[in-house]
């Protein structure tokens, strides 16, 4: 009798661990450790390079399913190249429209995974009210235990492109470039 007493504990302890593994972790991203930044041609001369300093968001991942989902708020005036008088210009309805359109957004509709690994994010950018698919690869993903905290979390990093254009930002075409180079690395803590 205790043998099967055992057995039956044994069995109800192996499915609710299976269970618990495979129930979908969400993630809410360190503002302090989550860098978008960007690259666009200038006059076809040099590259330059921007960044947002305001983001928030959160992600859903299901190892066992293979599942997962990416949320992520952007502050329009938040953007950053560096000289004041340019970031100035690119709030304005020229470019971001910060005032009348304060936040960007990027909402995942796929992941596409690799084995355990999230390798494609395939989604949505709205910006300047305008909604357009955006494909970005992640080229690094981690999940663990930080070791400073103590605290369960995981990265990435991921790139994409996509054409200002597509959103109705045509200001100065084509001398500033139409095509904007994506890069994320992004950190989250288990939730």
């Amino acid at each position: 009798m205790s043998r099967l007493i055992t057995l039956t504990l044994a069995a109800f302890l192996l499915v609710s661990s299976h269970q618990l593994l495979a129930a979908p972790e969400r993630y809410t991203l360190d503002p302090t450790h989550t860098y978008l930044h960007f690259g666009i041609s200038h006059l076809g001369f040099s590259t330059m390079h921007g960044r947002f300093d305001q983001s928030s968001g959160h992600f859903m991942i299901d190892n066992a399913a293979k599942t997962a989902s990416v949320k992520v708020n952007i502050e329009s005036a938040s953007i950053n190249t560096g000289l004041e008088k340019r970031d100035d210009h690119l709030r304005s309805p020229d470019f971001m429209n910060s005032v009348e359109f304060p936040v960007v957004t990027y909402q995942s509709t796929t992941v596409r995974f690799d084995g355990d690994k999230p390798y494609v994010i395939e989604g949505n950018l709205t910006l300047l009210g305008v909604t357009k698919p955006v494909t970005l690869t992640i080229t690094g993903f981690k999940c663990g235990t930080n070791p400073m905290n103590n605290r369960a979390m995981c990265g990435m990093d991921a790139v994409g492109s996509m054409k200002r254009s597509d959103f109705g930002m045509t200001y100065a075409l084509p001398g500033v470039g139409d095509e904007l180079k994506l890069i994320i690395e992004a950190e989250g803590y288990k939730d």
